[in-house]
């Protein structure tokens, strides 16, 4: 089962959804997709869905989960990665009204440039991405989660060290 999750804030994520549809009408995903829609207008055709769940339920679907698509929030993909799953974090932009800025360009390429997850930037890239956990080609190091403050020190040291190219972005 694949699990996506795009939490609770008050942006929707209408072209991960279609992208979904589109993706599962192709061929291309095979298996049942469970997601967390938040207030994206875009209704899923071939997979369930609930607008929010509860902490509890979203942990269940984590852990029932082989690949868990997240939006790109450090909380929800570090949640994935604790739980050892294969983790595809897909950036909300703000040219599409899907957040207040492109910060999550950063933490998605943080997380990517040290190969924790596959980050998908632009939606075309989704059914790859997917496509190399299918077929296991995808290049990604097991998370280890020794440090409480990890996450925090992988964000700013890529953003310190990236700081002129992010800048551009």
């Amino acid at each position: 089962m694949i699990f996506v999750c795009v939490g609770s804030r008050s942006y929707q994520f209408d072209r991960l959804f279609a992208k979904l549809d589109k993706l599962w009408e192709e061929g291309i995903i095979k298996e049942d997709i469970f997601a967390q829609i938040g207030v994206s207008s875009y209704k899923p055709k071939h997979f369930q869905y609930k607008d929010f769940i509860a902490e509890e339920e979203f942990i269940d679907k984590i852990n029932e989960a082989h690949i868990v698509i997240s939006h790109g929030a450090s909380g929800s993909i570090m949640k994935a990665l604790n739980a050892k799953k294969k983790v595809v974090a897909v950036t909300r932009l703000e040219k599409y009204g899907e957040h207040i800025n492109d910060h999550q360009i950063q933490i998605n390429e943080a997380f990517a440039v040290n190969k924790y997850v596959l980050s998908v930037y632009n939606m075309e890239e989704l059914g790859e991405a997917l496509k190399a956990y299918y077929e296991d080609t995808a290049e990604i190091v097991p998370w280890e989660n020794t440090d409480p403050m990890a996450i925090v020190n992988l964000i700013d040291n890529f953003i310190i060290e990236n700081w002129y190219s992010v800048k551009s972005l």
